[in-house]
């Protein structure tokens, strides 16, 4: 305030007037925006020119990239790129955390899909909590628009302290797998199955405190709002709290009620976050702890998952890089990245798909480690095919890769493999020795 004050009594005294004075308040407002922003646009640095070309040779493997990363400007949050004489500009905008319908968002992935591309999200990775059941829907509707899909999952967890005098607290580990999924879907699928089995549980426990609390509502309201086969968040209750007249929205009903430790909070069957780490590891993903800002202890926390082989953190948001965090990442040597976390319950408290502004030396580096760990899963996987090539693995393969198989279009399992990577890998990658070998264990493998 004490700024604007200087400002307006600056332009006064130069400008000998109030129109001057409103001119020049109006200019110091837009340039305090462009240094929050990041400041004004510039020509990349080889370093990041070296970044856009790689980063975008993988978003669009299906395009020629070489004259991508020429006459590009960039601020320090955004990548963009001039295409012909209209100088329309391209984002190279990745979209690392959302919701759907399918856990606690409000939006099918489908919608969700639609709306990113909207906004101009170019790779979307759908993270639902504890279930990866919506990540063939938002596969289909992404090729209708040209989207790369990263099937993902937010894994509710807890951290137990060693120290006998600190309590538990709730984690969310985010995991993102290749084209082809994780390397043991059936694994991971039972560890998120008894997950959800203790979110039901535990969102019968939150109805009967709230009953206990003379805020009666019913489970039936809940499961319905949640949707057949949906396990139940607190955000479902709170949806009903605000559905029953209990609260007048929904942040009122975390604020007073359902945050960690409220009076209507309960806990679930959540497994350790270390052992929810190693999982994802085990099974080809990239694993990256959620929102470390809602920690309470995140120094311990993030200490025990390094050690158990946690790759990144968080540390983007909407409102720009937190650099506490940032620093934490640093001093464990982890990946830096960030997402909007939607849910699609609209509201000036919610971030917009794709508005958290990611650099594209982040992105370089995330994919820089996210992407021989996805080459090593994928090459387990067809490796696994090639050994029994049963019908039950070609369609596990085919319904991550979500690619469409005409009658006679395939005279081969080598040609399932070809289009399964033809958008994940590039072709110095598809063409590796371990990748022909496998090609041509498959080509003898004929597809029904």
């Amino acid at each position: 305030m004490a700024g604007e004050v200087h400002a307006l009594h600056s332009a006064t005294n130069s400008n000998g007037g109030c129109g001057g004075s409103k001119e020049s308040s109006r200019k110091a407002k837009e340039k305090r925006k462009k240094k929050k922003r990041g400041g004004s646009k510039k020509k990349m640095t080889l370093e990041q020119s070296l970044a856009f070309k790689s980063v975008s040779e993988w978003v669009f493997l299906d395009q020629s990239s070489s004259s991508m990363a020429s006459s590009c400007v960039v601020d320090d949050f955004g990548v963009q790129k001039s295409l012909g004489r209209g100088g329309d500009k391209l984002k190279l905008v990745f979209e690392l955390h959302s919701h759907s319908k399918f856990s606690d968002g409000f939006l099918s992935p489908s919608k969700l899909v639609e709306r990113a591309h909207g906004n101009g999200v170019k790779v979307l990775a759908l993270t639902d909590h504890d279930t990866m059941a919506g990540v063939t829907e938002a596969l289909d509707a992404a090729r209708r628009f040209g989207m790369k899909i990263i099937p993902g999952v937010e894994i509710s967890t807890i951290f137990s302290p060693r120290g006998e005098s600190e309590s538990d607290e709730p984690v969310h580990v985010l995991a993102y797998y290749s084209s082809c999924g994780p390397t043991n879907f059936e694994k991971l699928e039972k560890f998120l199955a008894d997950i959800r089995d203790g979110r039901f549980l535990r969102a019968k426990n939150m109805v009967a405190k709230l009953n206990k609390l003379k805020l009666p509502i019913m489970w039936e309201q809940v499961a319905r709002i949640a949707g057949k086969g949906v396990a139940p968040g607190r955000l479902h209750v709170a949806r009903a709290m605000v559905e029953a007249g209990h609260v007048e929205n929904l942040k009122q009903a975390f604020a007073r009620y359902l945050f960690d430790g409220g009076p209507a909070y309960s806990t679930g069957s959540e497994p350790l976050a270390e052992e929810a780490v190693k999982l994802i590891c085990d099974t080809g993903g990239v694993a990256v702890l959620a929102h470390p800002w809602a920690l309470k202890n995140p120094v311990a926390i993030v200490r025990r998952l390094k050690e158990a082989g946690l790759h990144g953190m968080e540390v983007f948001r909407s409102d720009g890089k937190l650099s506490v965090y940032s620093d934490l990442a640093d001093t464990f040597g982890l990946l830096k990245i960030g997402g909007s976390d939607y849910h699609g319950r609209g509201g000036h408290g919610e971030s917009e798909l794709g508005s958290v502004n990611l650099p594209v030396l982040t992105l370089h580096d995330f994919l820089k480690v996210a992407r021989p760990i996805w080459h090593g899963a994928i090459r387990n996987i067809l490796e696994n095919y090639a050994e029994d090539p049963s019908d039950s693995t070609l369609a596990r393969i085919i319904k991550f890769a979500r690619i469409p198989i005409l009658k006679g279009s395939l005279s081969c399992s080598k040609d399932v493999v070809d289009r399964c990577l033809s958008m994940w890998l590039t072709n110095e990658e598809r063409h590796s020795a371990e990748l022909e070998a496998i090609r041509l264990k498959l080509s003898q493998i004929s597809v029904d």
